[in-house]
């Protein structure tokens, strides 16, 4: 791997990092929170149109860029350093590469490039609260998150020729706005159980949105009710649906943990400025040696996390080794720590709504209730590598 960044890819950073300071700072960031979708669609455009972000990662005869993962996760990475709500997560990370991966040719012509321009948004339904689960971050994926034939979850049933869905999924991301739905439901009764994706519409009949109130306001959240939903089957019945969703899963947490990186790379940014200015007895608080080796640790903590995302960046992109979901623990951790020893540096101040400082521990601590504690996302990948076979580590 070489950790050098392109020039591509340096100029990727640079435009998106220009525009975001330029439309992404504090007041617009509260007002975009504030409303029905929880985003800007002028933003949104922006970033579709003047930089191609939705379609970085997808071939180009799809309208897409043809960059790799990485260069998506570098986007991702300036993304979350402005915590940035926007649909870039739900739609290029989750929603079109299942698309890609599952679809048949002509769902993918007749998806893919609208979702490359930004002109059509995506989201990823997944019943109850087992979206990390589903995409084999925190435990083996068997599919009964879906329903497993039992009432609950999403049920698909296929009738006149015409595939119907019924059921409910809460906290799907950008769920409420998004143009099209990628719905996993379960299929085939107990004695033939299996989990299907499907393609909803926005405006299906029996479809109702609703936007949740979710702890962390820049990654709005939805609550899906299913009627009886006529839906459009997602590639065929045959179709290897939890290995492509666990390839997801790997992907999309190599590039969660870049932007978390980033995110925290910010948040320690902000508090360095703070303490250089913040006086108390006589002098800036930055310049006591508890505040420096506090400050210190929390920046190694988070050079740490970027290698190792980086890292996991590299390797999905070039299929090699799966090890998106430890970088991500790495990654969540050193954004807490930066995020708690930020608001504690900033005193008082950092408590209050008013300041930013209690945002970034927000993303911290929603990530982590989206798509896995740490500790099981550590968990997981150590059973995996079979790490602590009959208890003694293997070599």
């Amino acid at each position: 791997m070489d950790a050098h960044l392109t020039a591509e890819q340096e100029e990727i950073r640079r435009a998106l990092r220009e525009l975001l300071v330029k439309r992404c700072g504090p007041e617009e960031l509260r007002a975009a929170e504030a409303t029905l979708a929880g985003h800007d669609p002028a933003l949104w455009e922006a970033l579709a149109r003047q930089l191609g972000l939705p379609g970085l990662a997808l071939p180009e005869v799809y309208g897409g860029v043809g960059c790799s993962v990485t260069e998506l996760a570098l986007a991702c990475e300036e993304s979350g350093r402005a915590l940035a709500p926007s649909p870039l997560l739900a739609t290029a990370v989750l929603a079109a590469p299942l698309i890609l991966a599952l679809g048949t040719e002509a769902q993918r012509a007749a998806l893919l490039p609208p979702l490359a321009s930004g002109t059509l948004t995506g989201a990823l339904a997944i019943p109850g609260a087992g979206l990390a689960t589903a995409l084999g971050l925190v435990g083996d994926n068997h599919g009964d998150w879906a329903g497993g034939g039992r009432a609950g979850g999403v049920q698909a049933r296929r009738a006149e020729g015409a595939w119907r869905l019924y059921g409910q999924a809460a906290q799907v991301l950008d769920g409420h706005s998004a143009g099209l739905l990628v719905v996993a439901a379960h299929t085939g009764g107990f004695a033939r159980s299996r989990t299907l994706l499907f393609l909803v519409r926005a405006d299906a009949d029996g479809l109702v949105r609703a936007r949740q109130t979710s702890l962390d306001p820049t990654r709005p959240q939805a609550r899906l009710e299913l009627r009886y939903v006529q839906a459009e089957l997602l590639g065929d019945e045959q179709a290897d649906v939890l290995a492509a969703l666990a390839a997801v899963g790997d992907t999309a947490a190599a590039v969660l943990a870049v932007e978390a990186v980033g995110a925290a790379d910010r948040a320690l940014e902000r508090t360095v400025e703070y303490v250089r200015r913040r006086e108390q007895f006589g002098r800036a608080i930055g310049s006591f040696q508890a505040v420096k080796h506090r400050l210190a640790d929390v920046y190694v903590g988070v050079q740490s996390a970027r290698s190792a995302a980086y890292y996991a960046a590299w390797a999905t992109g070039t299929g090699g080794e799966r090890v998106g979901g430890l970088a991500l623990a790495q990654a969540l951790e050193s954004l807490r720590t930066a995020a708690s020893e930020g608001i504690q540096l900033h005193g008082g101040i950092g408590f209050t709504w008013e300041h930013d400082a209690h945002l970034y521990f927000k993303r911290a601590s929603g990530d982590e209730l989206l798509f896995g504690p740490v500790h099981r996302l550590r968990a997981h990948a150590a059973d995996v590598a079979r790490l602590f076979d009959g208890g003694e580590v293997t070599v």
